[in-house]
Order: C-alpha cells, then sequence, then structure tokens
C-alpha cells in the first residue's frame, strides 16, 4: 500500500522537524519526508491540509482487562479506542487474571492484539509471582515473550530485603523496573487525599507521605541496585521534587503522570462523585502544579492514560465501595490537548510527553517520524472540537469527561501505514 500525506504541519518531537510538508508511506514505513521519491505513485491520498501529523501516541498504562475480566473490557475494544485517540502503542499492566508473570499470558495478549490490528502492545510483566511480592517472576523468560518492562503495581513487596534482591537481578540484565511508588500501610483504608476535602466528606484519607516515603526509599533502592527505573503515576509536588532531586544525582530514572492528575483535583469529589475516586488519589491545586511544573520542565518525560475501564454496575454503589479508576485513553489526544489551550505547554512539548518522552522511557522502538521509521501516525485537527462520549468504543463509560467539548479532534490514526482509526 502506498499513501502519500498532503500539506499536514508535520510535528516530529524526536528530530525538531515542524512544518508544512507532506508525507510518503510504502510497506508500513515512512520512505520521503517533503518530496516523493523517483517513481513513486500514490494508491491513495490524503488531504491534510489544516491538520496535524505527528507521530502516534505512546501510553505506557493501558489496562486491557484481558485476560479475566472481560465483563470491563477486552484487547479488541480497548485497543479500538486507544486508536480513536491517537494511539498507535501502549503498554499494559500485569494485573491480568491470571497474572502477566508467565510467558503464556504474555503470548496470549500479543496474539490477541496481533488479531485486533489497532495498537502496537508491550505488555508490562509482572516483577513477582502473582505480584504478592514473595517470589520473583522469570523476568528473562518473560523478556523472551515480549515484556518491555516489570512492576509490581501498587502491590508492596513484603519485604525490602527482597525487592532490592529483585532490582539488583533486574540491572543485572539491564532490565527496566517499574515503580508505582505508594506505601501500604500508610495508603491502607484511605479513599482520597488526606486533606480539607476528605475530612469535610468524612471519608478516610490517603497522605502525601504514602507516595513520598515510597518515593525516597525506592529512589534509594535504585541508586543502590544500579537498576533502570521508571515511576508511574506521581501524583505529588513533592513526589516530582525527589525525581528532578534523583535525576540530577545522576540516577536512570524517567516518570510519567496520569492525565487527569494534570486536570483534576481533590475538589472534585465533592458530591462523592465516584468517577473520581482513582488510586492513588486525586491531590490538591499545590500538588496539581507541581505536577504540571514538572510535566513542562521534562522532569516528567511522559503523560499517560491510566485507562482502567469498568462495567457500570462498578461505579454505582457508594463511593467508598466502588472500584477505583477512569476510562480514559480514548481522549487521550484530545483532553491533553486542554494543556495546550490553557497556555500550560505548546504544542511540540505536548506532542513530546505523549509521544518521545513514553517510548524513550521505556526504550520502545516507536514515537518518532523518519525516513525508515514504521509509518504510525496521527493526524488531528486543532481546529474543530470533540464532544466527549459521542461516539464511545470503550467497554467502559467510568469518565467524567464524557459530555465534555474538547479542544482537538483525532481524524486518522494509522499503525504501519494502515489506518487503525476511523474503521
Amino acid at each position: 500500500m502506498k499513501l502519500s500525506i498532503l500539506g499536514a504541519r508535520v510535528i516530529d518531537p524526536a528530530s525538531g522537524l515542524d512544518q508544512v510538508v507532506d508525507l510518503h508511506l510504502e510497506a508500513g514505513k515512512i520512505i520521503a519526508i517533503g518530496a516523493a521519491p523517483s517513481g513513486f505513485s500514490a494508491h491513495e491520498t490524503i488531504d491534510a491540509k489544516g491538520l496535524v501529523a505527528a507521530p502516534g501516541l505512546v501510553d505506557l498504562n493501558v489496562a486491557l482487562r484481558e485476560p479475566g475480566y472481560s465483563r470491563k473490557g477486552n484487547i479488541t475494544s480497548e485497543t479500538r479506542a486507544a486508536a480513536a485517540g491517537g494511539v498507535t502503542s501502549l503498554c499494559c499492566p500485569p494485573n491480568t487474571k491470571p497474572v502477566l508473570d508467565t510467558s503464556a499470558v504474555t503470548e496470549l495478549i500479543l496474539d490477541r492484539a496481533r488479531e485486533a490490528g489497532n495498537c502496537k502492545v508491550f505488555p508490562v510483566g509482572a516483577l513477582s509471582k502473582g505480584l504478592d511480592g514473595e517470589q520473583l517472576a522469570e523476568l528473562i523468560a518473560l523478556r523472551d515473550a515480549g515484556c518491555v518492562a516489570f512492576g509490581n503495581g501498587l502491590e508492596s513487596f513484603r519485604s525490602t530485603r527482597t525487592l532490592l534482591r529483585a532490582l539488583e537481578y533486574a540491572a543485572t540484565f539491564d532490565l527496566t523496573v517499574v515503580f508505582h511508588s505508594q506505601d501500604h500501610d500508610l495508603a491502607e483504608g484511605g479513599l482520597a487525599h488526606e486533606g480539607a476535602v476528605a475530612s469535610f466528606l468524612g471519608l478516610p484519607g490517603i497522605p502525601e507521605t504514602a507516595e513520598t516515603v515510597a518515593l525516597a526509599r525506592d529512589l534509594l533502592l535504585v541508586e543502590q541496585s544500579g537498576v533502570r527505573a521508571h515511576f508511574s503515576q506521581l501524583t505529588s509536588a513533592r513526589g516530582v521534587a525527589l525525581i528532578a532531586q534523583a535525576q540530577a544525582r545522576g540516577l536512570p530514572v524517567t516518570a510519567d503522570v496520569a492525565l487527569y492528575q494534570l486536570i483534576l483535583t481533590d475538589e472534585a469529589l465533592i458530591d462523592f462523585s465516584s468517577l473520581y475516586h482513582v488510586q492513588p488519589p486525586l491531590r490538591t491545586r499545590a500538588d496539581r502544579e507541581g505536577l504540571r511544573a514538572a510535566v513542562k520542565s521534562g522532569v516528567v518525560s511522559a503523560i499517560s492514560s491510566h485507562h482502567q475501564p469498568h462495567e457500570r454496575d462498578a461505579k454505582l454503589a457508594p463511593f467508598g465501595a466502588t472500584e477505583p479508576g477512569i476510562s480514559s485513553v480514548e481522549l487521550l489526544l484530545p483532553l491533553a490537548m486542554t494543556l495546550v489551550d490553557e497556555g500550560l505547554l505548546d504544542l511540540p512539548t505536548l506532542l513530546a510527553r505523549l509521544s518521545t518522552g513514553p517510548a524513550q522511557a521505556l526504550r520502545l522502538p516507536v514515537g518518532k517520524l523518519a525516513v525508515g521509521a514504521a509509518a504510525d501516525l496521527v493526524l488531528f485537527d486543532t481546529g474543530s472540537s470533540t464532544v466527549a462520549g459521542e461516539h464511545w468504543l470503550s467497554k467502559g463509560e467510568n469518565c467524567p469527561f464524557i459530555g465534555h467539548s474538547l479542544p482537538a479532534t483525532v481524524r486518522y490514526t494509522l499503525m504501519d501505514g494502515r489506518i487503525t482509526y476511523p474503521i
């Protein structure tokens, strides 16, 4: 298939390219940027005048819910939703059922993703067997089966010594470990950020120190073990300050933040809406400003959806009995564009945090537009708006942004030169 994309504003954060230029694709690759190669004749063209062409978005945390949670979603439905959000590559966490701690589960996910054909899926394997924090998973077998990194989610290791040994083992084989730093004891039973809003609502709180205590420990262990580490789902200003200090000391650490943490605060809980029940929790305005500043400076190099689809019943109980999480990958690009609309980020910087940054954090072979690279890209319109939820593809409708008008529209998503959205 030969395809030409004509007249788009092409932004590639990896190379610094930002100009109106044509793109020419063949056999799933970008074969030219600018003039078409001699003898090239496109089978199809896309008139992209007025559109922005950028690398397909790379989302580091998208729960696909398969295997084990088909009532919440599956690989086909959630990768289709991801493509609608401009995503061409995503990482799925290990908290499936059974847990993603064997080659068989890894291969199942990869096979289903290839069959669906909507996104490139990069599994994150479990760091410990069953995510129970006691025995190390078979990391090398998981790596060979296709896992790109390893983590334990919010499940704690029972022993800091065991965690250190796991990190030392990972460092020996140059594996990347993904941390979700939250102290189990400090967070246990909590539903919201420990502060004025939680006190007013009578909700048990999770203090900021649940993140910072665990984060300080984890950073010291990273320094001792020499492991390459990525810190995911940071929520506090003090947390990103600790990451900045570690980076200044030369530690090989990167970080991401959930997009909704850059938009919402704990004040959203004032009406007890379970749509805002997330773990780790939404925090204060000061924390949100700290996260935004870290994204702008590059201390936090990746913005992710942290997409967690749920069936309707999971959000219908009283607040404390509902399941945490937001279904958001379908809105990743339009929702992220609110940060440009508000003047927080310029467009090239936002696209860097959504593509190049996450790809580099986990060393994924994606996230750039270059001759010879895979033709993974998104074409979007900044001159039109998207009404969130108007055409919903995810099985999870647990999204507080449904009905909102968002300042951009995804027109096309292409993976390996093939249009995956719209279909």
